[in-house]
């Protein structure tokens, strides 16, 4: 479900062959089957969820200017904007920024700007944002890369801003089941460069740069399950309860399927 927004390498690929196989990926998702799929009950379920996450962990309110780096088709974003000032989306995949544009002009949603880009180089103007968004996207980085974004995020966010991150957890339970019961399924939503993250090693460089760091198993089951049966939204809410009680359980957490980070400058 992540929008393209930088690349993953194993070992030592040609990082310009890796972008050219992620972009040509999410080109064809979200030229085809992609919005439908994120339309479906369950997956707007856990996208709504996700924004209420998102408003409780970093305070953003109806004055804040908001940025989402990744932002796909801007489902997230576009329920997001009732609540904010102003959401800038930035992606890559011209087909993503396309249906995002035009998912916002069908819902009457103006508070927005989507463009397309790298949210390194794109003209988002000069003045820094009070929230900054990555929803499944630092586990596109490599290593290197992963290091220096805490640093480079510090002119996109004003002094006091928050960065909000959502990532596989490279011990998550739900991908080993996955594998074992339908080992092609991730192909529906990743690339094959792609990885996992495991939560202290994330937030280390962000301790780093100074930032105000902590992390949060974000679910076992249900965002899993909205990737499975996308239009089951009874069964992502009853997903939903579980997650709450089982993410509480010491030792057991630790084999969650995703966690998010939040860093205050």
């Amino acid at each position: 479900m992540a929008g393209v927004a930088q690349v993953a390498m194993k070992a030592e690929p040609d990082s310009d062959a890796v972008l050219q196989r992620e972009l040509a990926y999410y080109e064809n998702l979200y030229s085809t089957h992609g919005p439908r799929m994120f339309a479906q009950p369950a997956v707007v379920l856990f996208r709504e969820y996700l924004v209420r996450r998102i408003l409780r962990a970093t305070g953003a309110g109806a004055e804040s200017r908001v940025l989402s780096i990744g932002c796909g088709i801007g489902d997230t974003e576009l329920l997001l904007a009732p609540h904010v000032a102003h959401v800038t989306g930035v992606d890559l995949s011209p087909a993503a920024i396309a249906e995002a544009r035009r998912a916002a002009f069908a819902r009457s949603v103006t508070n927005n700007q989507f463009v397309t880009g790298s949210w390194q180089t794109v003209a988002i103007g000069e003045e820094p944002f009070d929230t900054v968004l990555a929803i499944f996207f630092l586990h596109h980085l490599p290593d290197p890369d992963l290091a220096a974004f805490p640093g480079q995020l510090l002119r996109l966010l004003r002094p006091g801003g928050v960065f909000y991150a959502l990532d596989p957890s490279a011990r998550r339970l739900s991908g080993f089941v996955g594998q074992f019961l339908v080992p092609r399924l991730m192909e529906k939503y990743q690339t094959e460069d792609e990885r996992q993250l495991l939560p202290r090693p994330t937030a280390a460089p962000f301790r780093a740069a100074g930032f105000e760091t902590s992390t949060r198993w974000f679910d076992f089951a249900s965002t899993p399950l909205a990737g499975l049966f996308p239009s089951w939204g009874a069964g992502y809410r009853l997903a939903r309860v579980l997650d709450e009680a089982l993410t509480r359980v010491p030792l057991l957490r630790e084999v969650s399927s995703n966690f998010e980070l939040t860093a205050r400058r």
